[in-house]
């Protein structure tokens, strides 16, 4: 699917033919073309239209900043990171951008809320976006905000957990670790997106192009590195509620021992008894005593006691 928005004076114009977008005299005042799931044949109209070349999915994720941001004289070709957290299932999605002149060309494989938000920023204000460079700008900005939230909610998790793991803790052992899993994975995605944005503004702001709407990159720049701290303590908090969490199972882990050893103490002494009185030789003083039988079982039971009062006084139990 393809969205063509562009300039009707002071008004917003969107076109989805692109039978009539090459048939009009527009194609001058185009500021933005959205391009979602398109077709092969979709993306060679939009390339001989506007005179530029597309990257495959492949090279739009290739990892090495050299594809990830790329500048020659008419244009410049951006891949960036947009994270999709979707059921506790968070990755980072690539999103290619061409900047060509006043026009942006934005090419995507996903739904994106962050794509769905500015576009309803856009058809109500268009006075405030004159060219392709702003709207990239805009569309980053709600995509740092969004950031922000989820590390925002995340933050929140880490707390609920931490909670849970001092005052509920129910040897969900399982469970527990694997949150702290997910929310490190979590993390670590958003950091990576963060980088990756950081990398691409720094990048925007030393070009020589759009000198003078460049305003905005410094505030997103700051606001990414304010985020990037946010995510370093976030590793730290899940860092130590791990240490935290392996220290409390083996507390109670030396509690199941620790129960096992008194049962162990207890039950040696009156074992020993009744196997001294069960070995089958013909002299056994008790064997034919009229008390014996009662005399061998509270030994067994003042043998018993004796330990567990022993481990009372102690303070062991």
């Amino acid at each position: 699917m393809i969205t063509c928005y562009f300039k009707k004076g002071s008004r917003l114009g969107v076109i989805e033919d692109m039978n009539t977008l090459e048939n009009s005299d527009v194609i001058k005042n185009v500021l933005w073309i959205d391009m979602v799931h398109p077709t092969v044949h979709e993306r060679k109209r939009v390339e001989e239209i506007f005179d530029v070349a597309f990257p495959t999915k492949q090279e739009s994720e290739e990892i090495e900043f050299s594809s990830r941001y790329w500048e020659e004289d008419n244009k410049i070709e951006i891949n960036s990171y947009f994270m999709i957290n979707d059921n506790n299932a968070a990755f980072n999605e690539t999103v290619s951008f061409i900047l060509k002149d006043n026009l942006l060309i934005s090419i995507r494989y996903k739904e994106l809320r962050s794509f769905d938000s500015f576009i309803k920023r856009l058809l109500s204000t268009p006075v405030d976006f004159k060219n392709g460079y702003s709207i990239l700008c805009h569309i980053i900005d709600i995509r740092i905000d969004s950031d922000a939230d989820i590390i925002e909610n995340l933050s929140k998790e880490i707390t609920k957990l931490r909670k849970h793991v001092f005052t509920d803790y129910s040897n969900d052992d399982e469970e527990i670790l694997e949150k702290i899993s997910m929310f490190e994975d979590l993390n670590m995605i958003i950091r990576e997106n963060l980088n990756d944005k950081q990398r691409i503004l720094s990048s925007l702001l030393k070009s020589q192009k759009y000198n003078d709407d460049k305003n905005e990159i410094p505030i997103m720049l700051k606001d990414i590195k304010s985020l990037i701290e946010h995510t370093n303590f976030n590793f730290e908090r899940l860092d130590y509620l791990q240490n935290i969490f392996v220290g409390l199972l083996s507390v109670e882990q030396n509690k199941v021992i620790k129960i096992f050893t008194i049962v162990n103490v207890v039950f040696l002494p009156p074992t020993l008894i009744a196997s001294i009185y069960g070995m089958n030789f013909d002299f056994l003083p008790e064997l034919h005593w009229e008390y014996g039988y009662v005399f061998s079982i509270g030994l067994m039971i003042l043998s018993s006691i004796t330990p567990l009062a022993i481990f009372k006084h102690k303070g062991w139990i």
